[in-house]
């Protein structure tokens, strides 16, 4: 599904009256989501998931073109853990 169709769908089930303003609420819920993970905190909707950074610690690794050993610099990365309602209705 891309952005557009997530747009179209949230105009039709939420009851918005255009696709633009469809589109100004998901801007705004992803926009909070990313400010919210900048700041180090962890956003949790009962039932669909949580969403929160992790910290992957600096790593040795191998350059697959030239088999050379690189250095991994350390980063923090945002991570998605879906909820059970959200598994459950996936896997019926």
């Amino acid at each position: 599904m891309t952005k557009a169709e997530l747009v179209a769908a949230i105009a039709e089930k939420g009851g918005y009256t255009t696709k633009k303003d469809a589109e100004k609420a998901l801007t705004a819920v992803v926009d909070t989501i990313t400010d919210a993970l900048k700041k180090g905190d962890k956003v949790s909707l009962v039932g669909f998931g949580t969403f929160e950074v992790r910290h992957r610690a600096a790593k040795e690794g191998i350059n697959p073109a030239t088999k050379k050993p690189i250095h991994v610099e350390a980063k923090d990365v945002p991570a998605f853990k879906a909820g059970k309602a959200l598994k459950d209705a996936v896997n019926k």
